[in-house]
């Protein structure tokens, strides 16, 4: 492949504002993708890919670079890449013969060569033991890219054969996920007119098992306490079939914006977005839910492979704090639930500190008035996002 000098600077300075500045992978190469409209298909990937890879494994590649410069990172990167370097000032101290070596040969130390902290990968071996190595791998895989079908406008197989037929794309659709297809090629999904018209939307098949867990029929009140961006909000009107009562809360009101678009985009007018102001907010509704979905806030351990970054941004003090607020919205959210209603539980975590060991705290504090009916675990090593869910009944 020929390398042009605009995109390599655009991935070094995306990892620039990603480390230095500390912004989010993913707007930063939103961002840099919308300043550059002229880009084709080819470009706008190699930029998005390069700039996640470099963001992936970027412990593994500075031990082997022996270098923190991020125009070197990215010459490291083109060289696992097997890409001829071009004769740039920029890459002129880069000695592509000594890292070569230094990969093929990697530190020993599983946190270097699997590029997460040292405190990272301490507490995943304390908490998931001989499970941790198998799932710190599977994080660093590529996501793949998921739509859930909008059963509101259509169904999966018309959905499959129209971007097939129309669209010239593949997709697959993969057991025990009844709304997902899988996407055989990476591609900007956004730009086709099946997203514009609302017939799906890109949700990861772990995060697709949330709202079918919860257990919704058409015609009951619902409470998604936890909304944000509203895909779970979504999936859960799709399958009320617009019948009855979502009402979608956030904290933040930006998000709530949000999923009104999309609930426009969808079709869904079973839903009615309200930000949580105060903790009268919730106790105006004490008791009024048949069902509540907390997909409380927690580490994303989970969700690596879409958001490497986050293992950089992570700390010990945040895992800390993160768990104490996840107790508080299970004890403060769940008045809001009737008698004999149900509650799930979920995070993007891996984690028993934040998944099962979270709920047994809250039904012992609960004194017997919740109980436990099931619980899942999804994990990145079966193939998706990592998820836990956890099912609990009001007495």
């Amino acid at each position: 492949m020929k390398l042009y000098y605009n995109l390599a600077e655009a991935v070094a300075e995306a990892l620039r504002e990603i480390f230095d500045e500390g912004r989010y992978a993913d707007k930063v190469i939103e961002y840099v993708l919308k300043k550059n409209p002229k880009w084709g298909a080819r470009d706008r990937r190699f930029v998005a890919e390069m700039v996640y890879d470099i963001v992936r494994w970027h412990r593994l590649l500075v031990a082997c670079a022996q270098t923190q410069q991020y125009w070197h990172l990215v010459a490291a990167q083109l060289t696992v890449r097997q890409v001829t370097l071009p004769a740039w000032n920029e890459f002129r101290n880069f000695d592509a013969v000594a890292f070569k070596s230094r990969w093929a040969s990697p530190p020993a130390a599983r946190s270097v060569r699997e590029s997460v902290p040292d405190w990272l990968d301490a507490l995943g071996e304390r908490e998931l033991g001989s499970a941790w190595p198998a799932e710190l791998a599977a994080l660093n895989q590529q996501a793949k890219v998921v739509l859930r079908v909008n059963t509101l406008k259509i169904t999966r197989a018309g959905l499959q054969q129209q971007l097939r037929e129309q669209e010239s794309i593949e997709t697959e659709a993969p057991e025990n996920f009844p709304d997902a297809l899988l996407l055989a090629e990476r591609q900007n999904i956004f730009t086709r007119q099946q997203f514009k018209d609302g017939l799906f939307e890109v949700q990861d098949a772990g995060s697709q098992a949330i709202a079918p867990f919860l257990q919704v029929q058409p015609g009951m009140r619902v409470i998604d306490a936890c909304a944000g961006g509203g895909g779970k909000t979504l999936h859960l009107a799709a399958l009320m079939e617009n019948r009855g009562r979502i009402i979608a809360m956030d904290t933040e009101a930006w998000k709530l914006a949000e999923l009104k678009k999309r609930a426009r985009r969808a079709g869904a007018t079973n839903i009615e977005p309200r930000e949580i102001e105060s903790a009268k907010t919730i106790k105006r509704l004490e008791s009024s839910a048949d069902r509540l979905l907390l997909d409380v806030p927690c580490s994303g351990l989970g969700v690596l492979k879409r958001n490497p970054d986050a293992k950089w941004k992570l700390s010990p003090a945040f895992m800390e704090t993160v768990k104490v607020e996840q107790q508080k919205i299970l004890t403060d959210y769940t008045p809001m639930l009737k008698p004999g209603g149900v509650v799930v539980y979920s995070t993007c975590s891996l984690l028993p500190s934040e998944n099962e060991q979270q709920v047994a705290e809250f039904v012992q504090n609960a004194n017997g008035q919740f109980e436990l009916e099931a619980q899942q675990t999804l994990l990145p090593s079966q193939g998706f996002d990592g998820f836990y869910m956890a099912r609990l009944r009001k007495r």
